[in-house]
């Protein structure tokens, strides 16, 4: 399948986020030129820090665009960065610290989410629903979220301004610690709303389970959330983050991309470091996987209501 853009979507001179949220084309993030940044790994397993600088950079040596990436597995004290501070357009990827802020904001007030919040949950994680992240984003203002932001220490994290969630600017270092305290017992975020997270992460419907679980082992479980933008600029933004957790391995992987020229370029891109990684920390002699990643991943233009 092939991800050019709709006749639609160029009448509208917008772009698709995620599941289909149209933004105004309007200036994005670009990354400081510079010369080419290096894959940089540490682990306190021997051999493995080399191992995976030298085959993340393999898979990456043919693909075109900006790529950032982020690794870190606790068993193993193993950890990988390039382009880690880098700002790039978050897309639906924004849609996890959505949830999170408003677990979060429900905790400091003592109750549970309504069954209304519950629902546009389940939709905005699984499904990637824009118009309930929407109604989310808008309910919880930019008071909470940037509040949220602070308690979590992620401080290069920026909303989308004019209520353009998709427009957020994000890092692979600050994704990482949401990972990170969506997966440890911590003070932010409680051990239900940290079990609700991986719980939505894990249920995401077959056609957007690509990326960082590409080539994740049966043996490990799979939490997965994507995002995918076009815009005028830098062609298509294309991200996953996800946790995996089983055979002994407690890791989380994000990789975020932009100047593809087409989504599902983006897509391989982001399957060839997820696999080359999975394969490093998890050794396997099957090629069973748990979390099949789809080959044809959806994409849709569908305009939601004006965010103002």
């Amino acid at each position: 399948m092939t991800y050019s853009i709709s006749r639609r979507a160029r009448a509208l001179a917008a772009v698709g986020v995620g599941a289909g949220m149209l933004v105004p084309c309007v200036a994005a993030a670009t990354p400081a030129a510079a010369t080419t940044p290096t894959v940089s790994c540490t682990s306190g397993k021997a051999g493995l820090a080399a191992k995976l600088e030298k085959d993340i950079t393999a898979a990456m040596a043919t693909r075109k665009g900006t790529i950032a990436v982020g690794l870190r597995d606790r068993s193993t004290n193993t950890t990988c960065t390039l382009r880690e501070s880098t700002a790039y357009d978050s897309a639906s990827v924004v849609k996890v610290t959505v949830l999170a802020t408003l677990l979060w904001d429900a905790r400091k007030h003592n109750r549970y989410l309504t069954q209304r919040e519950a629902d546009l949950s389940r939709a905005m994680i699984t499904q990637s629903d824009n118009s309930a992240t929407t109604t989310l984003w808008k309910q919880l203002g930019m008071t909470k979220i940037n509040g949220f932001l602070t308690a979590a220490g992620m401080t290069q994290t920026k909303p989308g301004a004019n209520g353009y969630w998709g427009l957020t600017q994000i890092t692979v270092r600050d994704e990482q610690r949401l990972l990170g305290l969506i997966t440890a017992k911590n003070t932010v975020l409680s051990d239900n709303s940290r079990a609700y997270i991986l719980k939505l992460m894990g249920q995401v419907i077959s056609s957007q389970r690509w990326g960082t679980p590409a080539g994740a082992p049966s043996t490990v479980a799979v939490h997965v959330k994507n995002g995918w933008l076009q815009r005028a600029t830098h062609g298509w933004r294309v991200h996953s983050v996800g946790t995996f957790n089983g055979a002994g391995h407690d890791y989380m992987i994000t990789v975020l991309t932009q100047d593809n020229s087409t989504m599902s370029y983006g897509v391989t891109t982001i399957q060839n470091i997820a696999k080359a990684i999975h394969k490093d920390i998890v050794p396997t002699t099957t090629s069973t996987l748990r979390y099949t990643p789809t080959s044809t991943p959806r994409e849709a233009f569908v305009a939601v209501p004006s965010n103002g």
